[in-house]
């Protein structure tokens, strides 16, 4: 079996295609007596796979893991050797492995603010009109599929946001009726139907996307990052699973200078992981504005978080901070 190598020594950025995209590097799967183990492992994932596009069925990867257990000397110790598995299989085939039948534990993300979502009722087959403005002081739950879903909304843009608690206090203090856009809560990392959701959304309704996350190594160079131009790990279908156009608000080094934000010590890991995107990051190498951004930081040796704007009032960020960086451009990231 020959299998993309999925890391970021094997892809490239090309800012006129917009997301990290594989080189061509393959690494094989034979079969002998070394890998036997391994080579029966990766048949049985597609059998099971097979097995679930047959049933129209799907399985967590969870459940895939516990599966296994009936597989005799086949059977997985730990869960991530399973789906390191079911990820070689997304990147054999070149098709998500949703399509192949497996869904991911975590939730999509969570919404609010001027947006209807069409969704298909599973027992009927009839159309739901979802409105994310009447949620009360919750939000609409992103689904593992997002492929069928269309949208209605006037909005003037989507703001991604990294921490749900952030997410909740602009949902809660109607943000989004002042700002007429969409509030979206990634919660970390954002999850591939997250991003798919921001990627279908905007592109339906022609409107940006702005990322709003800490002013640290890990807001920028995996979560905002990963949510417009992808992962090396998952390079194989980034074209699909990311959002090109999106910008990024902030905290950026600047923003913690300009409204003297309190901040926390930057971590040894941190300026390492710092280091390592200017070195070895092919977006972040493309791209100066961020190789100034990171190096200053790394220079101040200070991080800040989104709620450090609370130091000038819990409604600031949305009084004075957002208002602020929409009129203002040329404080944006690319």
């Amino acid at each position: 079996m020959s299998i993309p190598i999925r890391s970021l020594s094997n892809v490239d950025y090309d800012p006129k295609e917009g997301y990290l995209k594989l080189k061509g590097g393959l690494k094989t799967r034979t079969l002998t007596a070394i890998t036997v183990k391994t080579f029966a492992q990766t048949l049985r994932m597609m059998a099971l796979s097979k097995e679930l596009i047959k049933t129209d069925d799907i399985a967590t990867k969870r459940e895939a893991y516990y599966v296994s257990k009936n597989w005799g000397e086949a059977r997985f110790k730990e869960q991530p050797e399973s789906d390191n598995v079911i990820d070689d299989l997304e990147a054999m085939f070149g098709i998500n492995r949703e399509a192949l039948g497996f869904i991911p534990e975590e939730k999509g993300g969570a919404v609010a603010g001027n947006l209807k979502v069409i969704d298909i009722d599973p027992n009927t087959g009839k159309e739901i009109k979802i409105d994310c403005s009447k949620m009360g002081t919750g939000a609409y739950s992103i689904p593992n599929s997002v492929e069928h879903l269309r949208f209605e909304t006037n909005a003037k843009f989507i703001l991604a946001i990294e921490t749900a608690g952030m997410h909740q206090r602009l949902v809660k203090h109607g943000y989004w009726k002042k700002a007429n856009c969409i509030l979206i809560s990634m919660g970390g990392v954002p999850t591939r139907a997250c991003r798919r959701f921001i990627r279908r959304l905007s592109e339906s309704a022609k409107i940006p996307v702005y990322g709003f996350v800490d002013g640290d190594m890990y807001g920028w160079c995996n979560i905002y990052r990963t949510l417009k131009v992808g992962s090396g790990n998952a390079a194989h279908i980034n074209e699909y699973f990311c959002v090109p156009h999106a910008k990024l608000f902030g905290i950026t080094t600047q923003d913690i200078i300009k409204y003297d934000l309190p901040t926390h010590p930057l971590s040894e890991v941190d300026i390492k992981r710092g280091l390592d995107a200017l070195k070895n990051d092919p977006f972040i190498k493309q791209h100066p504005a961020w190789q100034k951004n990171i190096k200053e930081l790394i220079k101040m040796k200070r991080r800040a978080e989104q709620q450090a704007l609370a130091k000038h009032g819990l409604n600031y960020v949305m009084e004075r901070y957002l208002p602020d960086k929409l009129k203002n451009p040329s404080s944006w990231l690319p």
